[in-house]
């Protein structure tokens, strides 16, 4: 029996750990104390089935998961705080994006209330909200996640900036279709900026130490 309540103490505080909670939240979230979550997490006591029940799921983990031990466990937690903190990201890039569009929604109906002939291009508010998301998302993409993304996200700012202008020029009577020629050498650069290759951090390290192992001498 000790041992078991051990496996399930150990996973508990792991799993609890890996989502960044403190032994109060776990409580509240189980209608529990946070004395009895400590001590299930010293392994002095074993929480019924029912909760065990109710932590899997907090933690969409198995009952089984729970009540085995792991050899593996410290490479489970980091990949469980991995995910959580790729959600996080997530989370935020998208609510940054949706902040753009509520400023462009505010600036629109702004606009839009001013009984003034040359505002009625309200709506190229909307319009320059589109290339300005993407620069957001650039931002927080060459930060959090995959940079190779990076040059679909440029092409995307440089296409919709355009197409933007075009618009603009369009609304007043001009029609400048001819701007999108700029985007056609612009494309190639970022075609020709995404196959340069870089050598690994961990060679250039390697060739820092020999020359200064070299000039040491």
């Amino acid at each position: 029996m000790q041992e078991i309540k051990s496996v399930i103490a150990k996973n508990i505080t792991q799993l609890r750990q890996a989502k960044g909670m403190t032994q109060l939240e776990l409580a509240e979230l189980l209608n529990y104390s946070d004395k009895a979550v400590s001590k299930w997490e010293r392994a002095e006591s074993l929480p019924d089935i029912s909760v065990l029940m109710h932590i899997s799921d907090i933690f969409s983990v198995t009952l089984d998961y729970l009540v085995h031990p792991h050899k593996d466990a410290d490479e489970t937690g980091m990949k469980l705080r991995d995910a959580y903190r790729k959600k996080n990201h997530a989370f935020i890039t998208s609510m940054c994006i949706l902040l753009v569009w509520l400023i462009a929604t505010t600036i629109f109906v702004i606009l839009d209330l001013i009984p003034v002939d040359f505002l009625n291009l309200h709506w190229l508010a909307f319009v320059y909200a589109v290339p300005i998301s993407c620069v957001v998302w650039l931002t927080f993409n060459a930060v959090w996640f995959n940079r190779r993304r990076n040059y679909l996200i440029i092409s995307s700012i440089m296409w919709t900036s355009l197409a933007s202008l075009h618009l603009t020029f369009l609304a007043v009577g001009y029609n400048i279709w001819l701007i999108y020629l700029l985007g056609i050498p612009g494309q190639i650069i970022i075609l020709l900026w995404s196959r340069l290759k870089y050598p690994k951090q961990k060679h250039n390290f390697k060739y820092i130490r020999k020359n200064t192992k070299s000039d040491s001498k």
